[in-house]
């Protein structure tokens, strides 16, 4: 899941003027290490990924839901919340100020738009108005990375009529979705259409590429995007899950392959006897079986309905569909669940297996795995206290077989699990110490009452670890806790 304002103000921002922590510069250090692809996640370009936690609900200077995005960075010992910033709309160069319900955050994601070598925080700021568009246009909001960290930013895109909410959770991606080295900006716009903003973006935020508007004639409402090369081709594609009725088994997925004029007519994906494989709540791309083309991961929480042309588990399922050079092959999906083979745990009615999906490799063995989040998830005489299965990616696809799970009570792990912490309500997998596995990270915005936190398990070649594991929320961020719900959502 993805992933997703004009006076300038100083105030929240940078936490590090607060606490005396410093910013990893790009080093020597940096410069010793092998040779890699750019990270998209790099804010300051020392070679290690970074993560961005959003907490739209948060109060800002006294002002309810107006929303933040906390930053750590990575090192060579893994994320540092010794190195972090907050940034919000009260953030030198941010657009607007921070308003009562504006929701900054309510879509993250990062990538280098201005390519200057430094990866970009993205934000959306899905309640946010425009004088041309009016009341809850939306607008997504960029803040430059550099050698020190993240400073400034432009709007790249507003709503452009009222309530077209642009940029809420899981309607926003990145990528080069037509092969001309710069990343383009897709976002859902007035709920039923794609608007593809194409790079490269000036340092004011204007894109130089134009724009394409994708519309589907069958009023869906979008769930999720995600963009991925699935065709191998070279040039990112775009999938998205959604709905277009009230039914159980109205949900799809759409893929629209990425070419040099952009992206090409919709397909929706279909299985060996015609029909569409089922659609669900969240969505991520990566090789998780190691063919060399990005496989598109699917949860499907709502697992209540028994009528469908493929029914979902109680307590939901996770769908892998297998990339290949022709593009999605749907008559090949394969569905996990927490009654299959080595899953921990049993399909429940509600525990939402499969709400949050991240996919990467965890264990350094060549295939993405895939983390996947059980918020509802009842233990121990308590209620929805959550909890978060990494599925294992092979040769064959994802499996079951070898797969872990953790709670805030598997023995190691900071805190304990209460009712409604929803720990695994959010997912993110990211390599913060660059050794080629990637480490967990959970969000549980139910805890503390809704203040809500964020937990980092390291990986090792056997898979994440609970062993020093840890976690974080306002206290160390020097924020808001009342109902921040912070961890809603990572950047992708």
């Amino acid at each position: 899941m993805n992933r997703h304002r004009k006076a300038w103000r100083v105030s929240l921002a940078v936490v590090l003027a607060v606490t005396g922590a410093s910013l990893p510069a790009a080093h020597a250090v940096a410069d010793a290490r092998p040779a890699t692809a750019e990270l998209k996640d790099d804010f300051n370009g020392d070679g290690y990924a970074d993560l961005a936690v959003a907490a739209p609900d948060a109060t800002v200077d006294g002002k309810t839901r107006a929303g933040y995005v906390a930053v750590v960075y990575g090192s060579a010992s893994g994320l540092k919340t010794s190195a972090r910033q907050v940034i919000s709309q009260n953030t030198a160069g941010v657009t607007d100020s921070a308003e009562s319900e504006d929701l900054f955050g309510s879509a993250v994601s990062s990538a280098d738009l201005d390519r200057d070598g430094y990866a970009d925080l993205i934000v959306g700021v899905t309640g946010e108005d425009s004088v041309e568009g009016g009341a809850l246009t939306g607008l997504v909001q960029v803040v430059w990375g550099g050698a020190n960290g993240l400073s400034g930013g432009a709007p790249l895109a507003y709503g452009r009529e009222t309530y077209d909410g642009l940029s809420a959770r899981g309607e926003l991606t990145v990528g080069d979705v037509n092969g001309d080295g710069a990343t383009d900006l897709v976002v859902v716009q007035g709920l039923v259409r794609l608007r593809v903003v194409k790079g490269p973006f000036g340092r004011d935020g204007s894109s130089s590429g134009g724009e394409q508007i994708v519309f589907d004639d069958s009023d869906p409402r979008f769930l999720d995007l995600a963009t991925g090369d699935v065709n191998g081709d070279g040039i990112d594609d775009v999938v998205g899950t959604m709905h277009d009725g009230d039914e159980g088994d109205a949900r799809r997925i759409t893929y629209w392959r990425g070419t040099p004029d952009g992206l090409a007519d919709k397909v929706v994906i279909e299985d060996s006897r015609g029909w569409r494989v089922q659609g669900g709540e969240s969505l991520d791309l990566g090789d998780v079986n190691g063919d060399g083309y990005d496989d598109i991961v699917v949860g499907r929480y709502d697992g209540a309905d028994s009528d469908l042309s493929t029914p979902i588990p109680e307590g939901g399922r996770v769908a892998f569909v297998p990339g290949s050079a022709d593009g999605p092959v749907g008559t090949k999906a394969m569905y996990v669940n927490q009654d299959s083979a080595g899953v921990p745990g049993a399909a429940e009615l509600y525990d939402r297996f499969g709400a949050d999906v991240s996919v990467a490799d965890v264990d350094g063995d060549g295939y993405d795995d895939v983390a996947a989040g059980v918020p509802f998830e009842d233990f121990d005489g308590l209620s929805n206290a959550g909890g978060v299965v990494v599925l294992r990616g092979g040769a064959n696809g994802l499996t079951g077989i070898g797969a872990k799970g953790v709670n805030q009570n598997t023995a190691g792990v900071p805190g304990a699990a209460e009712s409604n912490d929803v720990f695994g309500a959010t997912t993110r997998l990211v390599d913060g110490n660059g050794d080629g596995r990637a480490e967990l990270v959970v969000g549980a915005p139910g805890e503390n009452a809704n203040a809500g936190s964020v937990w980092v398990f390291p990986s090792t070649s056997a898979g994440i670890t609970p062993t020093g594991s840890f976690t974080f929320g306002a206290g160390t961020l020097g924020t808001v806790a009342a109902n921040a719900r912070l961890g809603s959502g990572f950047n992708y």
